[in-house]
């Protein structure tokens, strides 16, 4: 009763015009992100921080959270329509939706698509409402070291996932930590690694940092690759036939269910769930010879499992406060930009806040299906804008937004400074999300750190006299031992080979 009557609330508050408008914007802009192949919901959403910049938290979170669902819907379009994936996600939609398209039906594999993602969404959120209140009195048990011991865990996985090299992915780790040092120590109030610079006192700025990252590296990467014409078929009737619904029903639902299961997992990435969809989809099928030559089932599991794990994924998010994702991340960033640190005291201290974001989540997926349907035609039509002028339009987008969130010019040369270090680490396979997790996460782990070391007089035995820190420090190194396990046998074939 008392999580019924917080959701009560929370749309009552989602569905004022203002965060009404915020979500359906935050849609709109989510969907045009996942069109625009090569971008994807990160980069996305690092370069869109700045539109929210003015707006209150909850409106600022919420046009996040809906431009971030609607990215991994966005994708879909591309993928089906020139075989071109919006985002990583939608890579396995590519072989059965654009099949569909050379087919002549286009319509009905985003139909399903539409439809699949709303269900896998919408079913994800309402597990996120029952998982909230009990996750979040369970966190609120925890002190300091199983602070600590969480917030290590949540690095391990993300980390050790990150990329194909263990070692290349704790580089990226490390150069996060050492940069979340700038700035004031928590503890003695002293400053560290200014330099005497007056900007770096609160530490670097995060967001420019991001979209430096994320949206400057994807733009010199793109100059790189070969400008190819863009030729989308025509979508036709969106009207799903009963053997196309029937045929859709039932891995809408395993969908459903793997892309939730997998979302609780921190780290994992939204290409796993949907390309088990596929897999399982394909495994159980009479007819397994139909997959990659148009089956309706490998655009309406996958999808669904995309949308399933993007809606999950803000559960360890918001009750425990763990990103799973590069995007969950930048949320978690502009989070703490607007005062909110996720986790189990965001439920206590802004419980009418946190209540509308997940109702925000209800109301932005069935946008996303009202919505992107009939405006597929403006999407086709994006595609055929040149993509040199969107790229300039991006670009002088993060210029703008960057230096108007404080109206510094220091932000824009932080910007500028981390894109070509991410263009450099993408040249050299070096991830950039261990590194925005742990200069996201570095303050708070140092604090817990810190605390449970006054708490015991310098005694690092404190993590160890403690069973859940215990447990949980020691599946951190396990998770770590068993990806550098098969980092070492995946060099081994490789040298074989």
């Amino acid at each position: 009763m008392e999580t019924f009557l917080l959701l009560i609330g929370g749309f009552a508050d989602v569905l004022h015009p203002g965060n009404l408008a915020y979500a359906l914007i935050g849609c709109v802009l989510g969907t045009l992100i996942g069109v625009l192949p090569g971008i994807g919901p990160a980069a996305g959403t690092a370069i869109l921080i700045p539109v929210t910049a003015t707006l209150d938290p909850t409106g600022s979170i919420i046009m996040l959270a809906a431009i971030y669902y609607g990215a991994m819907y966005g994708g879909t379009i591309t993928s089906v329509l020139i075989n071109t994936p919006g985002e990583a996600a939608s890579a396995v939609t590519c072989l059965d939706g654009y099949a569909m398209a050379r087919l002549g039906r286009a319509g009905p594999a985003l139909s399903v698509a539409a439809i699949g993602s709303f269900i896998g969404g919408t079913i994800a959120t309402i597990g996120l409402v029952f998982l909230a209140l009990p996750l979040t009195r369970l966190a609120l048990t925890f002190g300091p070291p199983e602070i600590f011991a969480l917030l290590l865990i949540g690095l391990v996985l993300v980390t050790s996932l990150a990329s194909q090299s263990i070692t290349r992915a704790l580089i990226a780790a490390t150069i996060g930590l050492l940069l979340a040092q700038v700035g004031i120590d928590p503890i003695m109030g002293m400053q560290r690694f200014t330099f005497g610079q007056l900007e770096l006192m609160d530490g670097l700025p995060i967001v420019p940092v991001v979209m430096g990252l994320f949206g400057i590296a994807e733009i010199l990467l793109s100059i790189e690759r070969p400008l190819t014409a863009m030729f989308a078929p025509p979508v036709g009737s969106l009207y799903m036939s009963r053997q196309d619904v029937r045929r859709s029903a039932g891995p809408v639902a395993r969908g459903t269910l793997i892309g939730f299961m997998l979302g609780l997992i921190p780290g994992l990435g939204s290409m796993i769930p949907a390309f088990l969809s596929y897999a399982v989809e394909r495994r159980i099928s009479k007819h397994p010879d139909e997959f990659g030559r148009g089956a309706i089932e490998g655009v309406a599991g996958p999808e669904t499992a995309n949308n399933a794990y993007a809606n999950a994924a803000l559960i360890p998010l918001f009750t425990l406060g763990i990103p799973g994702s590069p995007t969950t991340a930048i949320l978690m960033g502009a989070f703490m930009i607007n005062g909110l640190v996720p986790g189990p005291t965001l439920f206590i201290e802004h419980a009418q806040f946190v209540w509308a974001v997940i109702a925000s989540l209800v109301v932005g997926n069935l946008i996303l299906l009202v919505l992107n349907l009939p405006l597929i035609p403006l999407w086709v039509a994006m595609l055929r804008v040149p993509y040199p002028i969107l790229v300039v339009i991006v670009l002088a987008f993060c210029v703008v937004g960057a230096y108007s969130l404080s109206n510094q010019t220091f932000d824009i040369g932080v910007m500028l400074a981390f894109g070509v270090a991410g263009y450099l680490m993408k040249k050299v396979d070096i991830p950039a999300a261990p590194l925005i997790l742990t200069m996201i996460l570095g303050p708070l782990l140092e604090s817990a750190l810190r605390q449970s070391l006054e708490m015991s007089g310098g005694d690092f035995m404190i993590f160890f006299d403690r069973p859940l820190s215990t447990a949980l420090i020691v599946l951190a190194f396990a998770v770590l031992a068993i990806s550098s396990l098969k980092t070492f046998n995946q060099v081994k074939v490789d040298a074989e080979a």
